[in-house]
């Protein structure tokens, strides 16, 4: 099965992305719908280890931009059953990025095996946001796409590779 957590207001927008991932990889897809009237980051969470504890260590946890931010946050909270989790666009909080402290990074790595994902061509999550991540994160896996713009298109393949 994958989980695929959108992007802020990317319900919609993010749901060909999502159906394209799972269809590669041949499994079921699960999409929960995140609030946009709350954009904390514990409106966020709370959903997120929702649909994380209803998840299995055979199963895939995409996240979008925005979400990504809030599961690598959620996923070091605690061991999951999950043991991988792709992060596609995430955006920096820290100081170097958007600067909004709710949002950023604070604490330990997660102990699943997590792949940062992001295109040169991303118009929405500036590309130099994946290196700040990196440096936050130096436990994981790195992957730069040539292009395929915020929403990774005709990337599928490449994402599970």
């Amino acid at each position: 099965m994958l989980l695929f957590l959108h992007g802020a207001g990317g319900f919609d927008e993010d749901r060909s992305l999502a159906a394209a991932l799972a269809e590669e990889l041949g499994v079921e897809l699960t999409m929960p719908r995140l609030p946009d009237e709350d954009m904390s980051f514990e409106g966020w969470a709370a959903p997120v280890r929702q649909a994380l504890s209803e998840r299995g260590v055979n199963d895939l946890v995409a996240a979008h931009s925005f979400s990504g931010s809030i599961l690598v946050r959620v996923l070091a909270e605690r061991d999951w059953s999950v043991r991988r989790a792709l992060l596609l666009a995430m955006p920096n909080w820290g100081i170097d990025g958007w600067d909004v402290g709710q949002y950023d990074l604070d604490g330990a790595e997660p102990p699943q095996e997590v792949t940062l994902h992001h295109c040169v061509d991303d118009e929405v999550v500036p590309f130099a946001h994946l290196a700040l991540n990196s440096a936050q994160l130096p436990s994981a896996g790195v992957r730069v796409h040539a292009r395929g713009g915020h929403q990774f298109d005709g990337q599928a393949a490449a994402l599970l590779s």
